[in-house]
């Protein structure tokens, strides 16, 4: 299914009727890992209505947990035709290990998966120890012993990722081994198999 024929599917919502979220997709404009505006005209603010329900619950659990913090998105659907130029652009850099093959499907492409982050009551990005798309091992949860054991990363900065997991592990989502934003709902293999993947 295309992307610009999501609003008459039933199986989809849209970001901004979630509540307790804040909206900054970065594949909109420029402001990315790649530098290049890679959504153009699409709307992509949407989700699957699975994934916009465990979203909206790991919202309200992190207002109750810790008041006034909201879960920042900055990406949910993702086209399987950006997929396939974000595979294209990697061609041939060992980056291209953060992006799942298109051949097999990128969870952002059933809109069951989200990058997303944690905002303070006054708007600000929690400290994660690295950035959005910083796409090396700081970023990686599986490393964090071992990059706090060398000092690439703080306690601090690991209390503020815990904040963010607990969030979403406790609301549906299960994390990734390689990017501490970067959430998925469902089990990735019943997603391929059984969900709608838009184009």
């Amino acid at each position: 299914m295309r992307c610009e024929l999501l609003h008459e599917h039933p199986d989809f919502q849209r970001l901004s009727s979630i509540n307790g979220i804040e909206i900054d997709l970065r594949y909109v404009g420029e402001n990315n890992f790649f530098g290049v505006d890679l959504y153009g005209e699409l709307d992509c603010a949407w989700l699957h209505k699975e994934a916009a329900s465990a979203l909206d619950a790991a919202a309200a659990w992190l207002d109750q947990h810790h008041p006034g913090y909201k879960i920042r998105v900055y990406d949910a659907l993702r086209p399987h035709r950006v997929q396939v130029m974000l595979w294209q652009h990697l061609e041939g850099t060992p980056l291209r290990t953060y992006v799942a093959d298109p051949a097999i499907g990128s969870i952002h492409s059933f809109g069951m998966a989200v990058d997303v982050t944690v905002i303070d009551p006054a708007g600000n990005p929690l400290d994660m120890g690295s950035g959005f798309d910083e796409l090396n091992e700081k970023s990686h949860p599986n490393l964090e012993t071992e990059m706090l054991s060398s000092g690439k990363i703080t306690a601090a900065q690991v209390a503020n990722r815990e904040i963010l997991r607990q969030a979403m592990l406790q609301n549906g989502f299960y994390g990734i081994r390689s990017e501490w934003w970067h959430f998925n709902c469902n089990d990735p293999v019943l997603v391929r198999a059984n969900y709608l993947r838009i184009e």
